[in-house]
């Protein structure tokens, strides 16, 4: 019966598993393989060049420049959005007092949860144009416009966000930030939901406030979310491709000015295999890019673990 039991559950894995063979991981080997040859993208005929390309990658100043703009999204770009994210949330949730003493969210809190959510709804190239309109490098931007008005900046000489090299980086951290913080609070929020009220109430006759409560029950009970966000808001800021190519410009393809100072590692690999056509080279940065992702993930999930809390 248990042999029987076993083929019935491989016979609905098979085509699932065979799927995810021939469209994941197939892929990924290709990917490394192409990485080990001069393959130029634009035919079949390639020599093989060990790890050179690999080698090269160590001497790339604009691959390197590259890995360090990544490194600041991963350190920024997490943390900002999970600390306004948990704000919200505690305080749509649990923020308010009620009348007798109870726990509920600040007035207005289902109003605030769509307005928040709402930049979810539009996709990150509608968000590039947008914001370039914002960040306009004239008067009539919304950013420049409005310090022009309050006498901050002088119309004649307004702020160039996206062309500044020591700005640029803080522009582009602002729109994901502006982008992601509605998807966590919700996700948050959904989490909070499930905390029984009785705890905050316990709480609050023991005379704790608003962020005794938030560090002594919301953010321990929330532990498991908060890792969850890390690790997606964490891959995210390993990618950065479509706002940076959008928002930005550059003496080649996909963005990354000024003179590089925008570039992520998306950003360089594409430039090279469609602008530049060494593809073997960007394939060498591809897996990079995998690896380095792979390491995040597993890093993250280890140094963010924590016993288990129930209740």
């Amino acid at each position: 019966m248990r042999k029987g039991q076993h083929r019935f559950v491989a016979g609905f894995l098979l085509v699932p598993v065979a799927l995810y063979l021939i469209f994941v991981i197939w892929p990924y080997i290709q990917t490394f393989g192409y990485s080990l040859t001069d393959w130029k993208g634009q035919s079949q005929t390639f020599a093989f060049v060990g790890l050179d390309n690999y080698k090269a990658l160590f001497e790339d100043d604009v691959f390197l420049k590259a890995i360090w703009h990544n490194i600041l999204f991963l350190v920024f770009i997490p943390v900002i959005t999970i600390l306004l994210a948990l704000f919200f949330a505690f305080m749509v949730n649990a923020g308010g007092r009620g009348q007798a003493g109870g726990v509920r969210g600040i007035a207005g809190s289902k109003f605030y949860k769509i307005i928040y959510f709402f930049p979810q709804v539009l996709s990150l190239a509608i968000v590039a144009v947008l914001f370039n309109a914002v960040y306009r490098s004239d008067s009539g931007g919304l950013l420049n416009g409005a310090l022009v008005k309050l006498g901050l900046v002088d119309a004649n000489s307004p702020v160039e966000w996206l062309n500044e090299p020591n700005m640029v980086l803080w522009a582009l951290m602002l729109v994901v930030v502006w982008h992601g913080v509605g998807f966590y609070l919700v996700l948050f929020s959904a989490a909070m939901q499930s905390i029984p009220k009785d705890i905050y109430e316990a709480a609050l006759i023991d005379g704790a406030g608003r962020s005794q409560s938030f560090f002594r029950i919301t953010l321990p009970l929330l532990w498991d979310s908060v890792q969850t966000a890390w690790v997606y808001l964490g891959i995210v800021a390993m990618d950065m491709f479509v706002l940076v190519a959008s928002m930005t410009q550059n003496m080649g393809a996909y963005g990354g000015g000024p003179d590089h100072h925008s570039d992520v590692m998306s950003t360089v690999m594409m430039r090279n295999f469609m602008y530049f056509g060494k593809s073997g080279y960007a394939c060498a940065m591809g897996v990079v890019m995998l690896l380095l992702t792979l390491i995040l993930s597993v890093f993250t999930l280890r140094a963010t673990r924590r016993e288990r809390i129930e209740f």
